[in-house]
């Protein structure tokens, strides 16, 4: 019973952000939110390129790839961390250079890995972890309060760029193991979807991890 009200609550709250995207509207999106300047962008992720790749594709599978990914969900995050809301010990010589840019600049950086194109990734050759990664990612499992990753995901991995839910598809296997082990443990807690992330990661094992993170890495469209 308590699981089947922890998948409700969580399905609740995604509904709830999304309801709140919907009827926000582009008017109380940041100026210029949909349309950072790519070409500006380029200029400003010089101190980016060593850990996250000259073209955004990351070449260690503990740092993620930001080829690709939606505009939003960069701008805001880069905003955590400039803010002092999002803490990771790698960008943390990185904060000052954030600290020290417009708000603009950030649209543009956002907007610059967006127009990339993230590199494909290979998932392990494991029949039962495939199998119940895709099992997870799909349908989810309302017996232990996890929903389908693809509400807010999509079915390709391409996320929702309105919402600023992330694409995942194709993202390091090792970041995204990561990434839920720090949802799991609330150690990521950095705006409202973290919210959403934490009710779904409290109730994942380490093997559902496992299997989600080398699903999420090997899938395309």
């Amino acid at each position: 019973m308590k699981s089947f009200l922890v998948f409700i609550a969580s399905f609740s709250l995604i509904f709830s952000i999304n309801a709140a995207e919907k009827s926000a509207g582009a008017e109380d999106m940041p100026q210029g939110f949909i349309s950072g300047d790519a070409t500006k962008g380029s200029a400003l992720v010089g101190v980016c390129a060593s850990c996250h790749g000259v073209d955004g594709n990351s070449i260690s599978s503990d740092w993620p790839k930001l080829a690709g990914q939606n505009q939003r969900y960069l701008y805001e995050q880069l905003q955590y961390f400039k803010d002092g809301e999002r803490n990771n010990a790698l960008m943390m010589s990185v904060i000052p250079y954030l600290q020290a840019l417009q708000d603009s600049d950030i649209l543009d950086i956002a907007a610059f890995y967006e127009s990339l194109e993230m590199s494909g990734g290979q998932a392990r050759n494991d029949e039962e972890l495939l199998e119940l990664g895709a099992t997870l990612y799909r349908f989810g499992n309302m017996k232990k309060g996890i929903p389908a990753c693809t509400a807010c995901h999509s079915v390709y991995g391409q996320g929702n760029s309105l919402a600023g839910y992330l694409a995942i598809a194709g993202q390091q296997v090792g970041y995204l193991t990561s990434t839920l082990k720090a949802y799991r443990s609330k150690e990521r807690n950095s705006g409202e979807q973290a919210l959403v992330m934490q009710s779904i990661a409290q109730n994942l094992s380490d093997q559902e991890i496992d299997a989600l993170a080398n699903y999420m890495h090997g899938l395309y469209k």
